[in-house]
């Protein structure tokens, strides 16, 4: 089928989203959206929690009616660094019963856990900020607890004033720099697992830094040599000059081109769907052969 209204870019509960992976699938109805994809940082639970559903609808709904529902790329985002910086790779269409995908998935979680521990740490240390057992039960009890959980929780103690301070003058002041996925393990394991790397919002480095020019180029043949195979060319905040020279470069390479919003539910102040697609009237033929050779389920 032709689609027409594309995101492949979006988070669940899993990782940092709002909305349950089930929810999000009737948002994505409801939106008309008609191919998407769950790249959940560092987990693919919900991308298994998607088919089911998926399947399910299928099932109820009847063929003719199943045919109208919505096209399904499995999807994750690993946040990973090396000496030459830090970068999240997404994954596409992979088999999500793959052992290398849940290896690295695994191995990124333990990371998150340790981290959590980390911070919760760092806080009541530095700063005297506490939080009940029971609220770091149900934090350890998430599937994937990161900054943002932590971040509600001094929020809701009012520890901080809003998000950005909670992540600039506390959360990001403790780093980990032993602790990270190396973006070579991630390109690896999504390949071994018949998936695609691409790399997401390639303009944006560590905090506010931009990558562009040279530094975009050197960035591009580092990953590349790992096996790199596209890029996040469509993305909720590029202005025109970000979006013209990462096509640039997609055309340069011979990379596939994606679209996301990187949709986080109330999280972020970005709606589904929106991703600049619709601005170019080239868009869909631009991911035309990332569509022919991806795995649409």
């Amino acid at each position: 089928m032709p689609y027409q209204e594309i995101d492949l870019h979006m988070h669940t509960t899993v990782s940092d989203g709002t909305d349950r992976p089930p929810d999000l699938l009737k948002l994505i109805m409801d939106k008309g959206i008609d191919l998407f994809s769950v790249t959940d940082h560092d987990g693919i639970l919900g991308c298994s929690q998607i088919l089911d559903e998926l399947s399910s609808l299928k099932k109820e709904a009847g063929e003719e009616t199943g045919r109208s529902l919505p096209g399904f790329i499995t999807g994750v985002e690993f946040s990973c660094r090396d000496s030459e910086g830090k970068y999240h790779i997404l994954g596409y269409g992979y088999d999500p019963e793959a052992g290398p995908i849940n290896e690295v998935v695994d191995y990124g979680r333990q990371f998150r856990v340790e981290k959590v521990s980390g911070r919760l740490r760092f806080l009541e240390e530095e700063f005297g900020f506490t939080f009940s057992p029971e609220e770091k039960e149900d934090l350890f009890n998430m599937y994937n607890p990161g900054k943002p959980h932590i971040a509600n929780l001094m929020l809701a103690h009012g520890y901080a004033g809003d998000r950005k301070e909670a992540f600039t003058r506390y959360l990001n002041t403790k780093k980990f720099p032993n602790m990270f996925i190396s973006p070579q393990d991630a390109i690896r394991g999504i390949l071994d697992s018949g998936g695609i790397p691409v790399l997401a919002h390639p303009v944006y480095g560590s905090g506010d830094d931009l990558i562009m020019g040279q530094d975009m180029e050197k960035r591009l043949r580092h990953l590349m040599e790992m096996g790199l195979a596209g890029v996040e060319g469509y993305y909720s905040t590029y202005t025109k000059k970000m979006h013209k020279e990462i096509l640039d470069f997609a055309d340069k390479f011979g990379l596939y081109v994606t679209a996301g919003s990187d949709y986080h539910g109330s999280n972020k102040l970005i709606e589904l769907g929106e991703n600049g697609l619709d601005e170019d009237p080239e868009g869909m033929k631009r991911l035309e052969r990332f569509l022919n050779d991806v795995i649409i389920r």
